[in-house]
C-alpha cells in the first residue's frame, strides 16, 4: 500500500534555519496582539491601488461561470501566483461561494521563505490588504492552536513577505466580504502535521460553516507538455481523495505543488467532513497566459463538496481476494491477536506468546496487516511468503506496522481508539507470462526488475477504481520504476489473492 508522508517544498523555497514562532500569553502561554499585519506584496502582486485591485479582481468573477457543483462546498484549492498569471484561475474557485454561506475561513498556506516546525497562526488581530482589513476569527484560531495537538501554535509578524496567505486575501474580501478568517501558515509538511491540522480544524469548527481554502500553485518550470502531464497526475489523485497516491507521487516527483501540505489539509477535511464529490474547476498554467511554454507554472482551482462526484471513488464495498475458508472464530482470534500485540508494544512489553488451536493458523502462511486511522492508512507491512505460523506472522507484522512502518510516525496509545485493523492471509505467489492472467479485485501484484520491486494487495485495485493497466502501472511506481515496466521483458510478475477481513468501523 503506497503512502509517503514527508512532502517535499517548491524547488524555489528559499531554506531557512528552523525557528519556533511563539509569543507569550493567554492561550498555552500565547496572547493575541491588536496588531494588524500590513500588506507585504501589494504593489508587486497585485495592485497596490484599492480600486484597481477590486476592479481587477471583479472583472475575475464575472468572466466566470457560476456552476452548480451538486452539494454544499466544504474545501477548495486555490492558486497564488502574482494576481496577473493565476488570478483567472483563482475566480473559478471564488465564484462559486455565496455570501451568507460561511461563519469564517481556515485559510491554510505554505510558508516559502522561512521554514520552521508545524504551522503558525498570526498573533494579531487581522491582515491587510489594499481594499482594507480582513478581522481574525480569534475564537475559532485559539481552538484549532489548543486542538491541533502542539503542531500549530501563534507568531507574531515577522515582516517577511509570504504570498501564499496574502495573494487570497482580496479574493476573500470580495467574494465573501466581511467573514472573518484564520491564517495558517504551515512551516512543514509532514503527513502528521497534516493529519493534527485537519483534525483541529474539524473538532473546532463542529458546527460552524467554515470553508477551507488550501493555497498552493502546482508544477514548477517545467516545458509545457511535461509540466501539464505532472499537474493532470496531481489532480487525478486529488479529484479521487486520493492522499496516499497524492504524496506518494509528490515525494518521488512524479507531480509538484508548493502547498502540497494544505491541500493534503483540505483532502483531510473533506473527507472528515463526508465531503466527497471534487470538481477541478480549471486548470492553467503560466504559458497560458504569457505564451512562453518553455518553463511554466501550473494553477488549478479546484472545490470539495458535499456529494459524489464522477471521479469519486464509490464508497460501495466491493469483495475482493478469495475465501480461503478462514472461519469466523479464526479471523476474530487473528484480529485480537494484532490488536493485543500492538497494545502490549504500547505498553512496553514483550510481544505476547501466542497460541491456537486451529491449524489453519499454524500454517505456514504470508500476511499484512494494515491500519487506518478514521480511514487513513497509518501502516503496513507483511511477509509475502509463509515463513512462519499465520498466527505469528500476524502478530509480528501489526507490532512491525504499528512501530516500524517507515512512513509514518509510531502509533501513539491515544490514537488506539480510532485505529482499525485489516489482515490480509496471502495465498503463494505465482510468477504469470500473461497480465491477462491477472484478474483485478481478485489479484494482488508483486512486480520485479532488478533489484527493484514493489507489492499491491487486491484491495488496493478496487479501492481506487483501477482498471488492470493502472494497477500494473501503480505496481511499478511502488517499486520505483517506470510505470510501463510491467512491458519490459525482463520484469518479472507475479500474482497472488487474499483473504481480506478486518475490523467493523
Amino acid at each position: 500500500m503506497v503512502s509517503k508522508h514527508r512532502i517535499r517544498f517548491c524547488l524555489w523555497m528559499v531554506t531557512a534555519a528552523f525557528v519556533v514562532l511563539s509569543v507569550p500569553g493567554t492561550v498555552k502561554g500565547v496572547e493575541m496582539d491588536t496588531s494588524v499585519r500590513k500588506p507585504m506584496i501589494a504593489g508587486t502582486w497585485y495592485p497596490g491601488d484599492p480600486a484597481i485591485l477590486k476592479r481587477d479582481v471583479e472583472s475575475f468573477l464575472k468572466k466566470t461561470p457560476a456552476v452548480d457543483v451538486g452539494g454544499a462546498i466544504v474545501a477548495m484549492v486555490s492558486p497564488h501566483a502574482g494576481i496577473v498569471y493565476s488570478g483567472q484561475v483563482a475566480a473559478f474557485g471564488y465564484r462559486q461561494l455565496k455570501l451568507g454561506d460561511f461563519d469564517a475561513v481556515v485559510l491554510v498556506g505554505p510558508s516559502h521563505r522561512v521554514r520552521f516546525k508545524g504551522a503558525s497562526i498570526f498573533s494579531g488581530d487581522g491582515f491587510e490588504s489594499p481594499l482594507g482589513v480582513i478581522s481574525i476569527d480569534r475564537k475559532l484560531a485559539e481552538a484549532i492552536v489548543a486542538n491541533s495537538g502542539n503542531a500549530v501554535s501563534f507568531a507574531p509578524d515577522d515582516k517577511t513577505p509570504e504570498n501564499s496567505l496574502e495573494i487570497q486575501v482580496p479574493f476573500l474580501q470580495v467574494a465573501q466580504k466581511g467573514v472573518p478568517f484564520v491564517p495558517v501558515l504551515m512551516g512543514s509538511q509532514d503527513y502528521h502535521t497534516c493529519e493534527n491540522i485537519a483534525e483541529a480544524i474539524v473538532k473546532s469548527t463542529g458546527s460552524r460553516k467554515v470553508l477551507v481554502v488550501a493555497s498552493s500553485d502546482f508544477s514548477h518550470y517545467h516545458d509545457y507538455q511535461a509540466a501539464s502531464k505532472m499537474d493532470r497526475r496531481a489532480l487525478s489523485h486529488i479529484e479521487n481523495l486520493d492522499v496516499e497516491g497524492f504524496i506518494s507521487d509528490i515525494s518521488g516527483g512524479s507531480c509538484e505543488a508548493c502547498g502540497a501540505g494544505p491541500i493534503v489539509v483540505a483532502m483531510l477535511v473533506a473527507q472528515k467532513r463526508d465531503a466527497h464529490g471534487v470538481k477541478v474547476l480549471k486548470y492553467a498554467n503560466s504559458g497560458d497566459i504569457t505564451g512562453d511554454k518553455s518553463g511554466v507554472v501550473g494553477y488549478a482551482s479546484v472545490v470539495f463538496f458535499k456529494g459524489e462526484s464522477g471521479q469519486a471513488k464509490s464508497k460501495e464495498k466491493k469483495t475482493v481476494g478469495v475465501d480461503m475458508g478462514l472461519s469466523n472464530k479464526e479471523k476474530d482470534t487473528l484480529l485480537k491477536i494484532a490488536r493485543t500485540s500492538i497494545e502490549t508494544g504500547l505498553a512496553g512489553e514483550e510481544a505476547p506468546d501466542i497460541k491456537v488451536d486451529s491449524e489453519t493458523l499454524k500454517t505456514k502462511m504470508g500476511a499484512f496487516v494494515t491500519l487506518k486511522k478514521q480511514g487513513q492508512l497509518r501502516g503496513c507491512i507483511g511477509f509475502i511468503e509463509g515463513r512462519k505460523p499465520l498466527a505469528d506472522t500476524v502478530g509480528e507484522m501489526a507490532r512491525a506496522a504499528a512501530f516500524n512502518d517507515p512512513r509514518f510516525s509510531p502509533v501513539t496509545a491515544p490514537e488506539m481508539k480510532d485505529i482499525t485493523i485489516e489482515i490480509s492471509a496471502l495465498t503463494p505467489l505465482r510468477l504469470i507470462a500473461d497480465v491477462n492472467e491477472i484478474e483485478v479485485g481478485k489479484h494482488g501484484i508483486y512486480i520485479v526488475k532488478g533489484y527493484r520491486s514493489g507489492l499491491l494487495l487486491p484491495q488496493v485495485a478496487t479501492e481506487w477504481n483501477w482498471d488492470l493497466t493502472t494497477f500494473l502501472e501503480q505496481t511499478c511506481h511502488k517499486a520505483g520504476l517506470p510505470t510501463d515496466a510491467w512491458k519490459d521483458k525482463d520484469t518479472k510478475i507475479y500474482i497472488f489473492s487474499a483473504h481480506v477481513f478486518g475490523e467493523a468501523k
